[in-house]
């Protein structure tokens, strides 16, 4: 395709997973795109991340589907441990009838190789151009394009702007505004190498040890090379949203009280990332005119249904097949865009909300939720979460939330 087909320029601020798949899609269309991104180095942090069958519907939309399912490990079952007396709560199979009800599969993969996924695609195409370094300070939207302003004083212009900058989004800030609710959850990270895992712990799956007020998550990577945990608590302190480095004294004094099969997990890694967390509560609209925004700019969400990267790609995707149905004219595809996605999030974000507090139960809550899903069915499993696991990109322009 050569650059003098294209049709338009979008501006996207971001380089995440959300901007990389935004640029991709919209690239895809036959629209010039140029991506900013603060960073030094477009890139990833964290570890690894779980992809439900939509993520995977997503990544194929934006044609790099099979690169990342060589990098990907597909599990074989969902698992619900109580952290408190070790005894199991649930276990959905992942294997070949959830992959044949949804076309797809359960996966976990490193943030790092999924963002490179994209990337490799992005960094190939020529109607995407990168610069990094650059800090957007201001955007103003007008009639006929944008202009977009760094801190350095330089201006972008283009005929229309998608801000995927993440939860302190610039581009909302200065445009429809934002205030994120800072949740007082606090999330570790941490990569532990298969050898210092524990062999009784050695699951094809990601396995939620469910405690109260806290809960730890873990998963294989890489192959089986190394394995992720995620450790979730309720914060004693008045938190800010942000990443810092964390230690191992703070996480262990949340977790007492808890069984020691999950408990030996905390003695594990070398070191640890801090994530004080974040979300917001939905809005009606993500912009107007000429500019939206995606990924966690426009529906920041906690971690609790494993869904933050598979809403960013998503919306990618359901971005492009908005242009390609209104024939380009931007305006109105992103508000075609937004009347899709702005219900489907919310409803995501608000479900995420109570699936937290179903996680962190205690007394008789905890007794309730471990009753919840006693003696269901595997297919009464995979009917409940069609609503969410069934979206691909044929029926992104279709799909109601209450599908």
């Amino acid at each position: 395709m050569a650059e003098n087909q294209a049709t338009g320029k979008v501006i996207i601020v971001g380089g995440g997973i959300g901007g990389l798949a935004a640029a991709l899609s919209l690239a895809r269309q036959n629209i010039r795109v140029l991506l900013l991104e603060q960073a030094e180095q477009l890139g990833e942090i964290g570890a690894g991340i779980q992809l439900g069958p939509n993520a995977f519907s997503a990544l194929d939309g934006l044609g790099v589907g099979e690169a990342a399912r060589k990098r990907a490990v597909f599990t074989d079952h969902i698992i619900m441990m109580d952290a408190v007396d070790a005894k199991e709560v649930v276990r959905i199979e992942t294997g070949d009838a959830f992959r044949k009800r949804f076309s797809g599969p359960y996966g976990v993969i490193h943030r790092a190789d999924i963002h490179l996924s994209i990337l490799e695609a992005v960094e190939s195409h020529p109607l995407v151009e990168f610069k990094t370094a650059t800090h957007v300070a201001d955007v103003k939207v007008g009639a006929d394009g944008v202009e977009v302003t760094d801190q350095k004083g330089n201006v972008y212009r283009g005929d229309a702007v998608v801000g995927c900058d993440g939860v302190k989004s610039v581009i909302r800030e200065k445009t429809i505004g934002f205030k994120h609710r800072v949740t007082g959850h606090v999330v570790y990270r941490a990569v532990v190498d298969l050898e210092n895992m524990p062999e009784d712990l050695r699951v094809n799956a990601p396995m939620l040890w469910a405690g109260p007020r806290c809960h730890l998550v873990h998963y294989p990577l890489r192959g089986g090379r190394q394995y992720n945990l995620v450790v979730t608590f309720h914060s004693r302190e008045q938190e800010e949203w942000g990443v810092t480095d964390g230690s191992k004294e703070e996480v262990l004094s949340y977790f007492e009280g808890i069984d020691a099969r999950p408990r030996q997990m905390l003695d594990r890694p070398t070191s640890w990332r801090r994530w004080a967390t974040a979300d917001a509560d939905p809005v009606d609209a993500w912009g107007e005119g000429r500019c939206t925004l995606l990924g966690d700019a426009a529906h920041p969400m906690a971690q609790y249904m494993a869904q933050g990267a598979c809403m960013a790609l998503e919306d990618a995707v359901t971005l492009g097949e908005a242009v390609a149905q209104t024939q380009g004219d931007l305006a109105a595809a992103f508000r075609l865009y937004e009347s899709i996605r702005v219900p489907r999030t919310a409803r995501v974000v608000w479900s995420t909300r109570e699936m937290g507090r179903i996680y962190h139960a205690k007394g008789v809550e905890r007794t309730v939720r471990n009753l919840l899903w006693k003696d269901r069915t595997q297919e009464q499993f995979y009917d409940r979460l069609e609503w969410l696991y069934g979206w691909n990109r044929d029926n992104c322009l279709k799909l109601s939330v209450t599908d």
